[in-house]
């Protein structure tokens, strides 16, 4: 009976501290120019379903993978965001940061998150990217399960309602998932200036996700996507940009197809 209660006691501690160690939002990697990466991105058994310059920094080029671990975990209701990650190689800086598995699907996935996906997943990145990094920018797992900004702000549920749609314009790149959804990646032209304001480094939230499944269009709330991806953010740098957020949306409605 004691060795079962010490056991118990044991596996609940090891539980509370794994939810209370701070999950890096980005892993940074060794400098290397995109038409290598993304080669060696696909013989680690991705697709590569885009390329993009955010906010027209030609310097910066944002690479958006997929693989069939990331789409099956995305196949279900209103979880298609998980179903991608995205690797910035930033030529100006010499820098390579992509998108560390273990926040972004604990926000987008919640009680269906599964460890050893972003696992295998942060692992054929590393195939690709070489020896990685955590950055600084860091929530713990506890907070990704449902995460919001502060008091007031929206969680992941939150999502914005864009409208009727079949297809989505300015579209970088589309996912299929095999529950009938799609994953696009909008551009949003001069809005996607606020990165300059906030960070250019983070750039790689861009371009921004909408889902379309049971032929409506969702997309993340602003005021929680953006403060996700740059997790050091003020409220000082939030103010910034307080008009971006509905900027965003009004972009997104006039790319409904």
């Amino acid at each position: 009976m004691k060795k079962l209660l010490l056991a118990t006691i044991f596996l609940v501690a090891g539980s509370a501290l794994a939810l209370a160690q701070k999950v890096p939002a980005y892993l940074d990697a060794p400098y290397q120019k995109a038409s290598a990466l993304k080669s060696k991105l696909k013989a680690a058994g991705f697709s590569v379903v885009g390329t993009y310059h955010p906010a027209g920094h030609g310097s910066q080029t944002v690479l958006i993978v997929t693989n069939g671990k990331l789409k099956a975990v995305a196949s279900r209701s209103k979880r298609g965001f998980a179903a991608i990650q995205r690797v910035m190689v930033d030529g100006k800086h010499k820098r390579v940061r992509a998108t560390n598995p273990a926040y972004w699907l604990h926000a987008f996935l919640q009680k269906g998150y599964s460890a050893s996906v972003a696992g295998s997943v942060k692992a054929a990145l590393g195939k690709a990217l070489g020896k990685m990094r955590p950055s600084k920018d860091a929530l713990s797992a506890s907070d990704l399960a449902h995460y919001h900004f502060m008091i007031g702000m929206p969680y992941y549920e939150d999502m914005v309602e864009l409208g009727k749609a079949r297809s989505m314009k300015n579209q970088v790149f589309h996912v299929s998932l095999r529950n009938g959804a799609k994953l696009y990646g909008i551009r949003l032209g001069g809005v996607e200036g606020f990165v300059n304001k906030i960070g250019s480094q983070n750039a790689l939230l861009l371009p921004y996700p909408v889902l379309i499944e049971g032929g409506k269009a969702y997309t993340l709330n602003p005021k929680f996507y953006i403060a996700l991806a740059y997790p050091s953010l003020s409220m000082g740098q939030f103010m910034k940009i307080s008009s971006t957020p509905d900027a965003i949306i009004a972009a997104l409605k006039k790319s409904l197809h």
